[in-house]
């Protein structure tokens, strides 16, 4: 998982400089369990800080640094200490988890062309027919691939040997989807999946590294937001994608294009001071001994940025996530008795909320490891995260308020 992106449809939260300070403290050892008692008639309160897992570049902290005159190269540094800049290019993959059929779909427009990806034959589709209004790729028994043409209905032009893509020699290209359409630079590919059976196929978007990022940028941050700041999350999310591609082996596709991986919404959600990040940051990650980084980011750290796998993304304070356009470093969540006991019916009447195993880090101890739920009939564990995520809370840095 790569982030947890910046929203700006909630409301802006009101900053309190006291609560700020306090979160910005050298780190202290695991705080012990707090325990709230909760009666029946209670209200209760989740109040946090941050947005995400807290690992690595925090994307307000990074907009708040390049108001105050850092550059996207210095916010790199801060948010992913000891790292190195470097190059990668190259084509990616990216699943494109709209098209749940298994045919390709796309709207004809000049240039089009069919090709086997096995490196078989390639077919001129905008000559072929240029009357016809879209183009489809069906998968065939015997691992082929039919490239059909609608004019009027459906018919077959020809069957290319196992998969096989459509571009249109470097422009965009409309994928007809269910409910839609959306326009992706690239190639769109009819993919078999690892160990499929049958007719399986996914739709895969491939295309150039920098590219893809045109369609990640502006998905990820606001794009009215500092050229800095803008450049810093190009790089990020650039490395990002090197990094997975690298290290993550899933056969016909190396991201997905959701919050899992790393939002893309192709050429449709381009915006020109985006590209203009990509275009300046070209080719540009952050390395560590030579090899694209880890680099994980999310909204807001909540004024510490949480330890991560690698010694490149430290918990420490993080100065600049706290200020006044953050919605997100201080917020609050209302929840009931009867949402917790419809959550986890197994406790009955829920009688105590506990919180332990914090990481130790800023106010309250850090975030939370363990919440434990007890009532009348028993009690039962549940993560930090699987709190933070069947609750719709931004992070696991929490604390309870019982009213």
């Amino acid at each position: 998982m790569t982030s947890s992106r910046v929203r700006l449809s909630l409301p802006a939260a009101v900053l309190a400089t006291a609560l700020a300070a306090a979160s910005l403290v050298a780190p202290s050892a695991p705080a012990s369990a707090t325990t709230w008692q909760v009666p029946g008639t209670a209200r209760i309160t989740v109040v946090g800080h941050g947005n995400g897992h807290g690992h690595g570049l925090s994307q307000y902290g990074a907009q708040r640094a390049a108001t105050q005159g850092l550059g996207y190269r210095q916010i790199l540094r801060y948010y992913y200490p000891g790292t190195s800049s470097g190059k990668a290019g190259g084509p990616i993959r990216v699943l494109l988890t709209a098209d749940t059929s298994r045919d390709v779909v796309v709207a004809a427009r000049s240039g089009l062309t069919a090709r086997s990806v096995g490196g078989g034959r390639s077919v001129n589709l905008a000559k072929a027919r240029p009357k016809a209004k879209a183009w489809r790729i069906t998968p065939l028994s015997g691992k082929r691939s039919a490239i059909d043409f609608k004019a009027g209905s459906w018919k077959r032009l020809t069957v290319l040997k196992g998969d096989a893509e459509v571009s249109a020699g470097g422009q965009p290209v409309r994928l007809l989807v269910p409910g839609g359409s959306r326009t992706y630079r690239g190639a769109l590919r009819s993919a078999t999946p690892r160990g499929a059976t049958g007719l399986d196929r996914d739709t895969v978007n491939v295309l150039g590294l920098d590219a893809y990022l045109k369609g990640v940028v502006a998905r990820e941050v606001p794009s009215y937001w500092h050229p800095q700041a803008l450049r810093a999350q190009a790089v990020a999310a650039r490395t990002y994608a090197a990094f997975d591609r690298a290290t993550t082996n899933r056969g016909h596709y190396d991201l997905c294009d959701t919050d899992a991986c790393q939002v893309y919404g192709g050429f449709t959600d381009e915006v020109r001071s985006t590209n203009a990040a990509v275009d300046a940051t070209r080719g540009q990650v952050q390395t560590k001994a030579g090899k694209p980084i880890f680099a994980q980011f999310n909204a807001s750290s909540g004024g510490w940025t949480s330890a991560g796998a690698f010694s490149y993304l430290p918990a420490k304070p993080d100065k600049y996530d706290a200020f006044a356009g953050n919605d997100f470093h201080d917020w609050t969540v209302p929840t009931t008795d009867a949402r917790l006991e419809a959550q986890w019916p197994q406790v009955g009447d829920l009688t105590s909320i506990e919180t332990s195993d914090r990481d130790g880090n800023g106010e309250w101890g850090g975030r939370v490891g363990t919440v434990t739920l007890t009532g009348t009939d028993g009690s039962v564990d549940v993560s930090g995260d699987d709190f933070r995520f069947l609750l719709g809370l931004y992070s696991t840095w929490f604390t309870i308020r019982v009213s």
